[in-house]
């Protein structure tokens, strides 16, 4: 059975410990890192390093966080944009108390994409065709077969064909 964390409930603007489940990694990619007053507990104010994620709630970046970011893609902040990092829960010490806090991997757990059906993969097609959906989020959020990506291949380009063709 799944627990759920009493701070889960509290919908802080920002991700934490709480929001893996015991014993969960998970992997996300960066949009941008900036600096920005943020809000924590009690409304104190301060100005903190954030790194905004791609379908999840922005992460403050302490320095073993950052110092773990630049170990995996360099010093520089513009270059993290785009990147995937591994976060898992941890403690640590802070004023006297032991704390729950997010770490990062030292290296990316990459996960296979998941496979995807033919009739998913021809309703994906017609999203393409229609401007919706891109080839290249498919290839990227599914692993296709050989046949798979041929026949995507092929969709492409006599859609491609049809369409230069068309009267203007």
């Amino acid at each position: 059975m799944t627990k759920t964390h009493y701070k889960r409930l509290m919908n802080p603007d920002y991700i934490g410990a709480y929001a893996l489940n015991e014993g969960e990694d998970l992997t996300v990619v960066i949009n941008h890192v900036a600096r920005e007053i943020i809000t924590g507990t009690g409304g104190k104010k301060e100005e903190c390093t954030v790194a905004h994620l791609k379908n999840q709630k922005p992460f403050i970046l302490n320095s073993t966080n950052q110092k773990s970011i630049a170990k995996l893609y360099g010093p520089f902040i513009e270059d993290w944009a785009g990147k995937p990092i591994t976060l898992f829960a941890s403690t640590t010490k802070l004023a006297g108390d032991t704390v729950e806090c997010l770490r990062i991997r030292p290296t990316v757990l990459r996960r296979d994409p998941p496979k995807i059906t033919d009739e998913r993969l021809k309703a994906a097609v017609e999203k393409i065709k229609a401007g919706e959906y891109t080839a290249e989020k498919l290839r990227g959020q599914f692993a296709l077969t050989r046949d798979q990506g041929e026949w995507l291949n092929q969709e492409l380009a006599a859609a491609a064909a049809g369409a230069e063709q068309a009267p203007a």
